[in-house]
């Protein structure tokens, strides 16, 4: 049987269950398999930018996470506004930018919380959030980010990797620190 794996004697056929109350059990195995199945051959097609965005976005969550508590790496100003803005009051912001230093994407040194206001509308103000970064991290630390010019070329594994550690510690800093 499909249904309940029971051995029976099917009266027609194309009878595949022993009774009637085996088929909600038979279809949900079957819609179970064919999920796993489609993730499947969706993990298979996905590209190397596809990995990329999900092991930004794990990144930038632990990110937000950490610096949950620290003034803006910028201005100075809580991150945690009053009243909650869409997608949260604060980004992970990059000291050099994902674009001109991906090799640094996810440099734990290079990202800290930001406010929206100075990440996207004050277009990252690199000044203030340099002095920031020398606060928190030291003038050799900013100055080995800005030395930094590797070239970097991203692997699946690499990236999946990513992901999973960033999961993790999330998860970890979550255990630890429950809101």
């Amino acid at each position: 049987c499909k249904g309940c794996g029971k051995t029976f004697q099917p009266f027609r056929s194309m009878q595949v269950v022993c009774r009637y109350q085996c088929v909600p059990k038979m279809v949900r195995k079957e819609k179970k398999a064919e999920r796993a199945e489609t993730k499947k051959r969706k993990e298979a097609i996905k590209r190397i930018s596809d990995y990329i965005k999900e092991a930004q976005y794990a990144f930038n969550a632990f990110i937000r996470q950490r610096d949950k508590d620290k003034p803006c790496i910028c201005c100075g100003l809580p991150l945690q506004g009053n009243a909650p803005t869409t997608g949260g009051n604060f980004d992970c912001g990059h000291y050099r930018s994902v674009g001109s230093a991906s090799h640094l994407r996810f440099d734990e040194r290079n990202a800290n919380g930001q406010r929206k206001q100075c990440n996207r509308y004050g277009a990252g103000r690199a000044v203030d959030y340099r002095i920031g970064l020398i606060q928190r991290i030291g003038i050799h630390e900013v100055e080995a980010l800005e030395a930094s010019n590797a070239i970097h070329k991203w692997t699946r594994e690499e990236l999946v990797q990513i992901k999973e550690t960033y999961r993790q510690k999330l998860k970890d800093l979550n255990a630890n620190n429950p809101a």
